[in-house]
């Protein structure tokens, strides 16, 4: 087993110092950051702060990849109700009905390993019903939301007009009743 990082023993206090002090440096200036651990007391080579400069720079360009590609995806296309985790819920319990019925059709199975086989599926089946329902409550709860957003505007936009109370609460509750469709 490797011998683990003189780095990552450093106490937490040095050590947030030491990273903070290498984004700030933008990963660089190593032999400065070993002469002020030195300082400190702590003798870690420069090649070691290199080591541990590099890792965290990586894992930090893999989190701003990941966000810039979030953001990305949501400025494209937003998702709102989250149709997108339904449609991948949609295509897994498809896959997992697919195999239960081959496992029914499968007669020449071992009914142990059948019965171990289908106990996973209905737990994999459970475990997508709860993602599938709170992915609908999600979806329901944006769309009141985005109803209540609207009938608020035209009523205060219906009010600007002159409509009449009744007019009004008549389009409220049109709007309001769409979204508990």
């Amino acid at each position: 087993m490797a011998p683990r990082s003189k780095v990552k023993q450093l106490p937490a206090a040095v050590l947030a110092w030491l990273e903070s002090a290498l984004v700030e440096g933008n990963f660089a200036g190593y032999e400065a950051l070993e002469a002020e651990l030195k300082k400190r007391g702590f003798q870690i080579s420069r090649s070691a702060i290199h080591r541990h400069g590099q890792a965290m720079e990586r894992r930090l360009a893999a989190v701003r990849a990941s966000t810039d590609a979030a953001r990305l995806i949501a400025e494209a296309a937003p998702d709102d109700a989250d149709q997108r985790s339904a449609a991948v819920i949609s295509l897994v319990q498809t896959d997992i009905f697919n195999v239960l019925l081959m496992l029914q059709e499968a007669e020449t199975a071992n009914p142990e390993e059948r019965l171990l086989l289908m106990g996973k599926a209905a737990k994999g089946i459970a475990d997508l019903s709860r993602a599938s329902l709170s992915q609908k409550k999600h979806e329901q709860d944006i769309r009141r939301q985005v109803a209540a957003e609207a009938a608020e505007k035209v009523e205060k936009i219906a009010k600007r007009g002159g409509m009449s109370r009744e007019t009004v609460e008549a389009i409220k509750a049109e709007i309001l009743g769409v979204a508990r469709a």
